[in-house]
């Protein structure tokens, strides 16, 4: 009898093992996050002459681009980079259109582009003493790959204040993560997930 008692209990704990198994394997494959972005380099070189006004108006930028997700890969549409001369986004310096691309789940990017800059509204942009604060937003519009399909198309919008110094480069060495205001996805995921755990624990109490 205890052999038996043994074996049930060895079911029922494998019972509980596959079901939960199950359950996080639900859970990835239903939450979803947004891609997480950041920027790597910023660079416009003819602020280093504050008096010639006739350089190179090209500026460069680097994004790096992280997909959190466990099982899903995202395709993304055209990236568009827009350069403000301050935080409260008053004038345009310029814009950056990077090619969209695909993703797959767990991986990073590095994207590269580059623009014509307006070297009067930089130039206004920097202060005295050589420091600049630029705004950065980038928009797209991403899908989210499943094993049936693409998802519909989701809009990101986000953006970062950017520190240059006389140079027109970027000041901090570390990227700086662009972030949104717009609420986060997967809140539903987290309803689903618990009713399921609630289901769990009613079948085995």
């Amino acid at each position: 009898m205890s052999a038996s008692r043994n074996q049930g209990g060895c079911g029922c704990c494998g019972g509980i093992f596959s079901l939960g198994m199950s359950a996080l394997f639900m859970w990835l494959w239903i939450h979803t996050s947004n891609p997480k972005c950041s920027i790597q380099t910023l660079s416009l070189p003819s602020l280093s002459s504050a008096s010639n006004l006739t350089a190179d108006p090209t500026f460069s930028l680097t994004l790096r681009l992280v997909n959190p997700n466990q099982l899903k890969g995202i395709k993304y549409d055209p990236l568009n980079v827009t350069v403000y001369d301050f935080p409260n986004k008053s004038n345009v310096i310029g814009n950056i259109l990077m090619p969209g691309f695909y993703q797959g789940y767990r991986k990073k990017a590095t994207k590269p582009g580059q623009g014509t800059a307006n070297t009067t509204v930089a130039l206004r942009a920097v202060s005295e003493n050589g420091t600049g604060v630029f705004r950065v937003d980038m928009a797209t519009a991403v899908k989210f790959k499943t094993l049936y399909g693409y998802s519909k198309r989701h809009q990101i919008r986000i953006g970062a204040d950017v520190v240059v110094n006389a140079s027109g480069v970027k000041v901090d060495r570390k990227g700086i993560r662009l972030r949104s205001m717009a609420p986060k996805m997967g809140n539903s995921c987290v309803v689903l997930l618990g009713a399921l755990f609630n289901f769990l624990l009613f079948a085995f109490a």
